[in-house]
């Protein structure tokens, strides 16, 4: 029989680990929509980039529902094409989702590479060189536009 002390104890680590379970829930089931919703087919239910409709430009995260699309169905070559800064940046996520995890199930917070001061100003930086890069008319720089 476990004692009130450990079954507290447990309740306590169950009750931490609620807000990353709701998360990895909720990304489960966008990442079960975009499997069902086949975003590489031209006229599916997931919407088109309201930025690449009506301006006619690649926004920073253009293609990547179809990147996510080709990493559930384990083509890397094709989440790279389809958005390469979009799949480093998933890959950041799943690090810090992991320590704040880590933190939550152990009690003590884990400081990760997103509580760095520096950490915003580089991901915009990223974001804006992106934006533009793939935006420019001329090789090589084509070959990222979606």
């Amino acid at each position: 029989m476990i004692s009130t002390e450990a079954g507290q104890a447990a309740d306590g680590r169950l009750a931490r680990l609620g807000p990353p379970l709701l998360v990895g829930a909720l990304a489960a089931g966008a990442c079960a929509t975009v499997w069902i919703g086949d975003p590489t087919t031209p006229g599916g239910i997931l919407p088109v980039c309201p930025t690449k409709a009506l301006l006619g430009v690649d926004c920073p995260g253009c293609g990547t529902l179809r990147m996510i699309y080709s990493l559930l169905h384990g083509d890397l070559l094709a989440a790279v094409r389809f958005n390469a800064l979009g799949l480093v940046a998933l890959g950041f996520l799943a690090v810090a989702f992991g320590t704040w995890t880590y933190g939550r199930a152990t009690g003590r917070p884990i400081i990760g590479w997103q509580h760095h001061r520096w950490a915003p100003y580089v991901a915009l930086a990223l974001v804006a060189v992106w934006f533009v890069v793939r935006n420019l008319p001329f090789a090589p720089f084509t070959a990222l536009r979606v």
